[in-house]
């Protein structure tokens, strides 16, 4: 089969997004702070390890997020990967609110970066690369600290919140 050239099909983007929506994944909220001190958070599901040694994660954030700005300029990053139970705190960092921490438990670890203290996982990272992948940019972390929890996570397909059974 012949590979066809870029730029020569025209993708319908609303099935695009639902086909790439039928994968499972988990959630998190990706947190920094911006250049002035205060925290950013968003929702994101794009989310991967890539590398154990170096310890390395990738997030993916869009271009169009409210936080992108303070993600675009930012050194370090922390990713919280989200409980079962946590739909609410997804809802509330996948707004526009500017209260996306009022009543969220914090605490800062090593590199400064608000880490959420109920959630399932976390990874404090410090920024290894910044990479523009279309209307996204992807921030590779190496993590610096983290811990887990064996909590079940809140899962996203298609649009909805699922239960993730884990053996």
């Amino acid at each position: 089969m012949a590979a066809i050239p870029t730029g020569q099909v025209q993708l319908d983007p609303t099935a695009l997004r639902h086909a790439f929506g039928s994968f499972p994944t988990g959630v998190t909220v990706v947190t920094t702070l911006d250049a002035d001190g205060r925290p950013r958070g968003m929702t994101a599901n794009s989310f991967t390890s890539v590398s154990l040694n170096p310890a390395l994660l990738l997030v993916c954030i869009g271009h169009r997020a409210a936080s992108f700005p303070a993600f675009a300029e930012c050194r370090s990053f922390a990713v919280n990967v989200l409980r079962e139970d946590q739909e609410e705190v997804s809802a509330r960092f996948a707004s526009k609110s500017a209260l996306k921490f009022a009543d969220v438990s914090t605490v800062v670890r090593q590199t400064g970066c608000p880490v959420l203290t109920d959630c399932l996982t976390w990874f404090d990272c410090t920024l290894h690369q910044r990479v523009d992948a279309g209307d996204h940019t992807v921030l590779f972390g190496r993590v610096e600290q983290f811990d887990t929890s064996r909590a079940a996570p809140l899962g996203f397909s298609r649009g909805r919140y699922v239960k993730v059974r884990p053996r």
